[in-house]
């Protein structure tokens, strides 16, 4: 796996459609279906760009197309269980729910209600949110919470519009399961992994 720094330019960075086409133009000949990748945005700045910090299996091909990069390493995730460390994690802390103003759907000859995510707002819901995505690989010991401003988007094939309400953690947490707490750091955590969530950075005390 490998952890790389990123620049995309403001005249990219500015709209969402051409910031994501700008990170898959890191790995050319690879089918969007396919992704592998994480990314936190760590720097955007009006009119310079976004300083972006990428987790991916592949290794990221910088050209004339792509974003500039910045800087990169191979990242061995050599974990055991009792570690303690350093994370950070740019989450979108939700709950699913039943809304019967969507209408219903049939499944296997049962009708469902259909369910819509909703943010969750309070500072206890979003840590219960966090210790329920990190209890079967880890465990929290402290915790600072940011929240940050919503952040709107369209997805233009689909024809429909939506936001999202994303919060910064940072904290200490100890290993109690090596074995999934890789796999948890390789795939992310949570939703809207699209719009740059998901991605736990770590780092040894």
């Amino acid at each position: 796996m490998y952890l790389s720094k990123i620049h995309i330019p403001w005249h990219q960075a500015k709209n969402p459609y051409q910031f994501h086409q700008a990170l898959w133009r890191l790995f050319p000949g690879q089918d969007e279906s396919t992704r592998d990748f994480l990314f936190r945005v760590e720097q955007m700045q009006k009119g310079i760009g976004a300083n972006v910090l990428l987790q991916s299996t592949l290794q990221p091909q910088s050209s004339v197309q792509s974003p500039s990069l910045l800087a990169q390493r191979e990242y061995d995730l050599n974990v055991q269980n009792g570690q303690h460390f350093r994370f950070r994690l740019r989450a979108n802390p939700i709950k699913t729910i039943k809304d019967s103003d969507k209408g219903t759907f049939e499944k296997k000859g049962k009708t469902y209600t259909k369910t819509v995510r909703v943010p969750l707002l309070q500072e206890e819901q979003q840590q219960a949110w966090l210790e329920r995505k990190l209890q079967t690989f880890a465990r929290l010991e402290t915790l600072t919470m940011q929240p940050e401003p919503v952040l709107y988007f369209r997805k233009i094939k689909e024809g429909r519009s939506g936001k999202i309400q994303t919060v910064l953690f940072d904290g200490i947490l100890t290993v109690t399961d090596a074995t999934l707490f890789k796999q948890e750091i390789t795939q992310g955590i949570g939703p809207a992994k699209a719009f740059g969530c998901g991605l736990l950075s770590i780092a040894r005390i």
